[in-house]
């Protein structure tokens, strides 16, 4: 018997791809995408091509050739516009031959611009977005030179109404109105017009010193006088404050004394701007004892009035007895005028008086002289409302008696 050996055979294996030949047709396929992006890319850029012909040039040569062939363009159609109109003839010979070249070059230039480097593509480009600037004409120039030397000259005719303004004074004819301030019209219209209007109603400008003070008046020491006192800096920064002039004025306004104080310590703040104190005013001034003896002697008695009198009695070191203290920031009803607790001197002079005091350096006499100013005004309620509140006080102070006292007096006669 034959035995026949069967040889098994063999699956063929299947060829397994490498990893770098897999690689490599990733990098041809991403290659052939970028490139087909590229021409798309390319082909919208040519579509959008027209309408960015309003790009600038970023190269300067670019401007200067443009600006050039701008100007070109305008003497060209200028002349044409002045040039008379004539009867519609073509011109034949070698002026149409270049008008010919002109138009066909300019029509290649518009066609190639597509097509050519981005170089030539900005020339072109800028050229044309410059040639398609409205044309002026002659007459659109002689409307807008029309409009500017019509608006110079009202300009210039405005600016001469102005200094006439200014130059010409109102005269009384001007001034038709009656029943007005005449420094409610100082503030508005001006000082010539408020005084033709002062001539007018017989009165003066008000002064500031004639205002505080009465004229012809009597001159010495009044039942009430009115004090105030500057003061300078010393110690670190001029925080602390030493005495340099105290002033003091009678009933009717008239100063009393003024004496300046000699520092006794070094001074480091003058103060000026507010105190008006100045070197060679303190340098020989009078000794601190003796003007507060000599102060002391005026006030002993009297009615002394002030404004914030706490500070200058702290610096002069004395005392007062409270029942002759009129001390004009603590009255009520100033308080109300003003609608503040703490009113200032110049705040309540501005809306009581009507007259500006402290306008730059402070003076203690025309401060004293304000203060006895507001006093005098509303003395009479003043002292009224002081006797008033005594009057209760002293009632309350008073024992009450018992009801049956007088009953039990009879009662006890009769046994």
């Amino acid at each position: 018997m034959k035995v026949v050996v069967m040889s098994k055979v063999k699956p063929k294996k299947k060829k397994q791809l490498s990893s770098e030949t897999g690689k490599d047709n990733s990098v041809k396929k991403k290659k052939k995408y970028r490139i087909r992006m590229k021409f798309k890319k390319k082909a919208k850029e040519e579509k959008k091509a027209p309408s960015q012909l309003t790009r600038p040039p970023k190269d300067a040569k670019l401007f200067s050739s443009n600006w050039k062939a701008l100007q070109e363009i305008l003497k060209s159609n200028q002349m044409t516009a002045i040039e008379p109109k004539t009867p519609q003839q073509q011109p034949s010979g070698p002026q149409q031959e270049k008008k010919n070249k002109a138009s066909t070059n300019v029509h290649q230039n518009n066609i190639s611009s597509s097509k050519t480097d981005s170089e030539q593509k900005v020339k072109h480009k800028s050229v044309d977005s410059q040639a398609k600037i409205p044309v002026v004409t002659d007459a659109n120039q002689s409307a807008a030179s029309k409009r500017k030397n019509a608006f110079k000259a009202n300009g210039q005719a405005a600016k001469k109404q102005k200094v006439e303004a200014n130059e010409s004074k109102p005269t009384e004819e001007d001034i038709w109105f009656d029943d007005v301030d005449p420094d409610d019209i100082e503030a508005t219209v001006g000082a010539e017009a408020a005084e033709i209007m002062r001539k007018r109603q017989g009165v003066h400008k008000k002064d500031t010193h004639y205002t505080l003070v009465k004229e012809n008046a009597f001159q010495g020491l009044t039942r009430a006088v009115a004090i105030d006192c500057e003061m300078v800096g010393v110690g670190p920064d001029g925080e602390d404050s030493i005495l340099a002039r105290v002033s003091l004025v009678n009933q009717f306004g008239k100063c009393v004394y003024d004496k300046f104080v000699k520092p006794s310590e070094k001074v480091t703040d003058y103060r000026t701007a507010v105190s008006g104190i100045r070197p060679q005013d303190i340098k020989d001034g009078e000794n601190v004892a003796t003007v507060r003896k000599e102060v002391a002697e005026i006030l002993k008695g009297r009615i002394v009035v002030g404004h914030a009198l706490q500070n200058d009695f702290k610096i002069l070191l004395l005392d007062h007895p409270k029942k002759k203290i009129r001390d004009t920031q603590k009255y009520k009803p100033f308080r109300k005028t003003v609608k503040t607790n703490r009113p200032s001197l110049k705040l309540l002079c501005k809306e009581i008086l009507n007259v500006n005091v402290q306008q730059g350096e402070h003076s203690s006499v025309q401060d004293a002289q304000a203060t006895m100013r507001l006093y005098t005004l509303v003395k009479k309620q003043w002292e009224a409302d002081i006797k008033n509140s005594a009057d209760e006080k002293r009632e309350k102070r008073k024992p009450k008696s018992p009801k049956n006292a007088s009953k039990r007096r009879v009662a006890g006669l009769s046994f």
